[in-house]
């Protein structure tokens, strides 16, 4: 029991040794976190002094820097920032907290701790290029260069740097590119062969349309760099003349001058056309341009342009009609051979001077004008002026004018074709006269008709009477054959009365159509049905109805009666049939008069329209009906025609305007 008390004594005397000792430990320790602390204080209080100090220098420094200067603790919190800086960011250090990584775009967020582990590590970032958003919302493209800020122990203690706003020049850089491309596209798809070699004559640049000229096969891309003057050797076998070539290309090259259009013609017969164009830069020789252009479409469309109008220029110099060309002034610039002959005047004679005064007789200078300022506007006519020639004569032409046009499509002035029409306006002055004349003499030639007609009619009723009363006082007294000769001198003298009347209404035919009125034609075939005798085995079918038409009521009822009438005097059918029809042709009317008659023959088809021809003996005809039919019509400006076969029938056909 002793024994224990004493071992529990020992144990505990040394547990009271351990724990002083621990408490003696404690508090150094906590004596030497007090000191550590308090030198923090005084290192932090320092350090925030330094970078106030550091600033302020700093601050002095870069205070007129046109670009944004920042200056930002390790953390990136801005401890100061230039003017610029305020400007472009939007914010003030001395208002707002800003902390730089928070402004960079969500987008480029993810570069952020590469560039600061990149400027811890090695002290500086340079041209660190990050879209940042300002105040404003703005999205800006900055380009940032960095450094640290050291203690006089070289420890980190903050960040400057310089933020520079590359938005425009970056989208000018984009521009210039999309611009490069877009020129370097056209340069490689154009119509023309294009090198570009620099000051050592190496390939710089060619297009498609070179190699396709020079029978390269390679592309364009594969010859940057190549040597030209080992393609020049190769090359000047494509062309006729291979040393006058290469000696222009060593002449062009020596002058350094602009030289455009050089010809060249190739073995082949292509023509090329050759640009060159020296470039320099600040006055310092840096290339060369070549341009190459097949030209041999247009050169030989050029040259049948040429032709063409060599041959028109000679067809206007020798053509009998007059030429002039003439300004906006009316002032001549071209007169051919034929209108140096019709004046009287010679082209130089004619050249700068004004038609209207030199050529016109008063009287038609006014209408010249007029016509002449219609033309200015476009517009082509033809009209007919009097005309003095050189030597004082009077002349009528006939003018046909029409606008003369540059290229631009501006009236610059006019074109006339003349032609002297004196002998045609002297023929038709005697025509005149001529027509005159003859109005008066079918006039007489009526008259004289109606005369001629009432003169012969009167005794042709004697001799028919005379022989009635002879035929009466001698009644029972004449043998058979003395009355059958009786009755041939009474057909004979009807017959006779009815020429002249046929002969009569020929002559007047055109002289009545100048009374002309609305004429219905179905109540005109409706009349003539009251008058002409049908016989029992005709039908007579009028097949449409018929129009109204301008024109004289007796001559259109003549028209058709005749018709009808010579149908049913031919149809020797059991069963007659005649059929009358109309067809609207648009201006004009198409009527029909069909039978089934004896029918013609085709080689009489023209000769029944003629006067006294009749091919059938008949008591009835007279052989001028169809005449007359026929004259009334082309009176109207018609055609008639028929279709006949014998035995079968005849058609005839007429036309009439519906405006006669």
């Amino acid at each position: 029991m002793k024994v224990s008390i004493e071992i529990l004594e020992r144990a505990l005397k040394r547990e009271r040794a351990a724990r002083k000792q621990a408490e003696g430990i404690l508090e150094q320790k906590s004596e030497e976190l007090f000191s550590l602390t308090q030198e923090l204080q005084t290192s932090n209080t320092k350090l925030e002094k330094l970078v106030k100090e550091k600033t302020s220098e700093l601050k002095s420094v870069f205070k007129n820097i046109i670009d944004a200067y920042v200056v930002m603790d390790l953390t990136g919190d801005v401890i100061e920032m230039n003017d610029a800086a305020v400007l472009f960011l939007g914010y003030s250090n001395k208002k707002e907290k800003i902390n730089l990584a928070n402004l960079v775009y969500p987008e480029d967020q993810h570069t952020i701790n590469t560039e600061f582990k990149s400027l811890w590590e090695h002290g500086a970032v340079n041209n660190y290029q990050v879209r940042i958003v300002t105040k404003s919302g703005a999205i800006k493209l900055v380009d940032i260069n960095a450094s640290l800020i050291y203690n006089a122990q070289d420890t980190p203690i903050a960040a400057q740097g310089i933020v520079r706003d590359i938005t425009k020049e970056k989208e000018a850089e984009e521009q210039l590119i999309a611009s490069e491309n877009r020129l370097a596209t056209i340069i490689l798809n154009l119509d023309s062969g294009v090198l570009l070699e620099d000051e050592h004559r190496k390939v710089v640049l060619t297009n498609s349309k070179f190699c396709e000229l020079f029978s390269i096969p390679v592309a364009p891309e594969a010859l940057v760099g190549a040597d030209c003057q080992v393609a020049l050797e190769k090359s000047k076998g494509l062309f006729k003349d291979p040393e006058g070539f290469v000696d222009r290309i060593s002449a062009l090259l020596d002058k350094k001058e602009i030289a455009l259009a050089d010809e060249l013609i190739t073995i082949k017969g292509a023509i090329l056309e050759r640009d060159y164009i020296p470039i320099f830069k600040s006055k310092v020789y840096k290339g060369h341009l070549w341009t190459y252009k097949d030209v041999t479409l247009e050169r030989k469309y050029r040259q049948s342009i040429e032709a063409q109008r060599q041959k028109y220029r000679n067809i206007i110099a020798n053509m009998n009609l007059g030429l002039l060309e003439v300004n906006r002034d009316d002032e001549i610039l071209l007169a051919n051979s034929s209108f140096e002959i019709m004046s009287g005047y010679t082209e130089a004679e004619l050249i700068g001077k004004k038609g209207i005064d030199l050529l016109l007789h008063k009287d038609s200078k006014a209408k010249l004008a007029s016509e002449n300022e219609g033309r200015l506007l476009g517009a082509s006519n033809s009209y007919e002026v009097v005309a003095i020639k050189k030597d004082g004569s009077r002349r009528h032409w006939l003018i046909s004018g029409a606008p003369n046009y540059d290229i631009n499509g501006e009236v610059v002035g006019s074109i006339g074709v003349h032609l002297d029409i004196t002998e045609l306006k002297n023929l038709e002055s005697q025509k005149e006269v001529l027509l005159k004349k003859l109005e008066t003499s079918n006039e007489e030639l009526q008259e004289y008709a109606q005369v001629v007609s009432h003169d012969l009619k009167s005794p042709l009723r004697s001799i028919y009477a005379l022989a009635d009363w002879i035929k009466e006082d001698n009644e029972g007294k004449f043998s058979e054959e003395t009355e059958h000769n009786f009755s041939l001198i009474h057909l004979t003298l009807e017959k006779m009365e009815q020429l002249i009347s046929d002969v009569l209404d020929y002559s007047s035919v055109n002289a009545d159509n100048k009374y002309k009125v609305e004429v219905d034609l179905n109540e005109v075939i409706e009349d003539i049905f009251q008058i002409v005798y049908v016989p029992d085995h005709i039908k007579i079918e009028l097949k449409t109805s018929f129009p109204f038409i301008m024109g004289n009521r007796s001559r259109l009822q003549q028209l058709f009666q005749n018709l009808i009438s010579n149908a049913l005097r031919y149809t020797d059918k059991e069963e007659g049939k005649i059929e009358i029809s109309c067809k609207d042709l648009g201006n004009r009317y198409k009527f029909s008069v069909r039978d089934n008659g004896i029918g013609i023959a085709p080689e009489h088809h023209e000769k029944i329209f003629k006067m006294f021809q009749s091919l059938h003996q008949n008591k009835e005809s007279t052989g001028v009906g169809l005449s007359i039919v026929k004259k009334i019509v082309e009176s109207y400006h018609g055609e008639i025609w028929l279709d006949s076969s014998p035995g079968v029938g005849t058609t005839f056909y007429f036309i009439l305007r519906k405006g006669l």
